[in-house]
């Protein structure tokens, strides 16, 4: 392959190359389903869609695992004040999740592992670490079961830090540790929590640390070394930190590549509850089409930061109509629309494109090669050039299905938003046909213009007149 990806861990862009070949292993930190889902999480779900289906077009086998987290402090909190058994509450807001994503066409992973399902794993892994004198049983006597932070000397090496260098906070309240910067993997059952959020072990009644769901999950599935593990860059430290320590410390050779996609910003400032500026998803859903969603969503590098301000969503509808509508008039002209086999489709993309998406998926150059392609199948409807449309509608429609947004793929999305229009504008078509037929030009015309300043434009063929956006 050629792909090169940015990980997060040599701090530099390596070539890729998967453990085995033609088969890559990703495992992506889904959500905590303690709440709805946000903008966020849309975007980051929509990153390691287009590295899912780039992989996939360049002929490797892609097993992705996205896990839940079901189990959480916030997930008990929420439950307490929502009045509902916990495990409902996390059911009800992993369905929000997945009707999210589907809205954008985001692929479901090959397997979605809820934490709740993997307690097991997380037990002998603690045990693994409890023999290798990296973890220890709180010496206050609770069922708490911390990880000895402090003795792995590599701890740090995902954030480019030095454990020597984080002080212990002499502030903090032990509570069973014997260092501050110990981390859970094992938390001891509260009193007023719920006992069907507890296991028994030999420590005693309790439920598992948030980091150590993750290293169990992961290696459960893809196995003791993988390909990618990505996720939002929120989470690099100290969740990913952590998760590279505990695994690394049981013997496991872990993740080959880490990949953290950039958070969104609303109007320039950090998305949080705190400022009360969160954007959710179905509000952005509801806010345009589902397909210029996942344009806008997607049309940012992953590294960087996503801003969505006033106008990013008018913009991206722009975008996505100039491609429906070049494809549409490009299928009239030429009668129908390809039909493109995996192969066919990587035959078809033009040199920029794959040269962008195999560059740390520079998805900007990616989307300038597709426009550029766009207007050259314009310039060819506009000559009359069919030879030339045709090989330019291929490259949309192949550049297109590997980011997610052919047109013909969301061909119920864009005729549900456009059959009011439609109706308006068959019956301006109409009164013009009808001044056409009794020579009344000057209202023919009038008809045209108006659509003309209104940015439509009629197209008049042998078999009657068609719109587009202009």
């Amino acid at each position: 392959m050629s792909l090169s990806l940015f990980d997060s861990r040599a701090q530099a862009v390596r070539a890729f190359e998967p453990i085995v070949a033609g088969k890559v292993g990703i495992y992506l930190c889904g959500p905590t389903v303690q709440g709805l889902p946000h903008v966020g999480h849309l975007r980051s779900a929509l990153v390691y869609d287009q590295l899912r289906r780039w992989l996939t077009f360049n002929g490797q086998e892609v097993t992705l695992v996205r896990n839940v987290t079901d189990i959480d402090d916030k997930v008990l909190e929420n439950a307490k004040a929502s009045g509902e058994q916990w495990w409902a509450l996390a059911y009800r807001f992993e369905l929000a999740f997945n009707q999210a994503y589907a809205a954008l066409q985001i692929q479901p992973p090959t397997y979605e592992p809820r934490a709740t399902a993997a307690i097991p794993e997380m037990l002998e892994l603690i045990e693994r670490l409890i023999a290798a004198g990296y973890a220890y049983q709180a010496e206050d006597g609770s069922a708490d079961v911390y990880f000895a932070a402090s003795k792995w000397a590599k701890y740090g090496e995902l954030t480019n830090q030095k454990i020597d260098d984080m002080a212990p906070d002499a502030d903090v309240e032990l509570r069973g540790k014997r260092d501050s910067r110990d981390f859970a993997l094992w938390k001891a059952h509260k009193s007023g929590d719920p006992v069907s959020a507890s296991w028994n072990t030999r420590f005693g009644a309790g439920r598992p640390g948030w980091h150590i769901e993750c290293s169990a999950m992961s290696t459960k599935y893809l196995g003791a070394q993988f390909d990618i593990h990505g996720g939002g860059l929120d989470l690099r430290f100290p969740h990913h930190e952590n998760e590279l320590a505990q695994s690394s410390a049981a013997g496991d050779a872990f993740a080959n590549y880490w990949l953290h996609n950039g958070l969104v910003n609303v109007s320039g400032q950090k998305m949080s509850k705190s400022l009360g500026n969160s954007i959710f998803a179905a509000d952005l859903i509801a806010a345009a089409r589902p397909i210029v969603v996942r344009y806008y969503l997607g049309s940012a590098h992953y590294r960087s930061v996503l801003d969505y301000h006033e106008g990013v969503l008018d913009e991206a509808e722009s975008a996505v109509s100039r491609i429906e509508t070049f494809v549409e008039k490009a299928i009239r002209r030429l009668g129908s629309a390809p039909v493109l086999s995996v192969a066919q489709i990587r035959e078809a993309l033009p040199a920029a494109f794959a040269k962008a998406m195999d560059e740390d998926l520079a998805m900007p150059a990616a989307l300038a090669a597709l426009h550029d392609e766009v207007r050259a199948g314009n310039s060819a409807i506009d000559g009359s050039d069919d030879a030339a449309l045709a090989t330019s509608l291929t490259a949309v429609l192949a550049m297109t299905s590997v980011l997610g947004i052919n047109p013909l793929d969301w061909a119920d999305d864009a005729a549900g938003n456009d059959q009011v229009l439609d109706n308006l504008i068959q019956a301006l078509i109409e009164e013009r046909k009808a001044a056409r037929a009794n020579k009344d030009f000057a209202r023919s015309d009038a008809i045209r213009n108006q659509l003309q300043a209104a940015g439509i434009t009629l197209e008049d063929a042998a078999d009657g007149t068609h719109w587009s956006v202009n």
